[in-house]
């Protein structure tokens, strides 16, 4: 069975364009890091009435996802999307788990 990881974050209003924009935009070197860490797919959705991310991730075996935010180059990431979202005292998106409680 394939390993999934799904959760949901908060954008602030008016930024939805930009949130969009920087992603349109991601770091190539960003985009092989979480390749490299086992991520195979990675979806944002946003729900344009209350502005909640929903976000899903599909992993590979070599998954290491979970190391991904001690790397410098996470953070700096976080830094640079901190004012378009609800965010912790380090940056990091504030991300409530959405368990898996359905497969087709």
């Amino acid at each position: 069975m394939t390993k999934v990881k799904a959760f949901r974050m908060q954008l602030k209003a008016g930024n939805e364009a930009e949130y969009k924009k920087r992603h349109d935009e991601i770091w190539p070197e960003l985009a092989s890091l979480l390749k490299s860490a086992g991520i195979e797919e990675y979806y944002i959705f946003l729900d344009e009435e209350t502005l909640a991310l929903f976000a899903f991730q599909k992993l590979g075996e070599n998954d290491t996802s979970a190391s991904l935010a001690s790397l410098p180059i996470m953070k700096k990431w976080w830094d640079y999307m901190a004012d378009l979202m609800e965010v912790n005292n380090d940056n990091s998106p504030k991300a409530v788990p959405c368990p898996e409680i359905f497969r087709l």
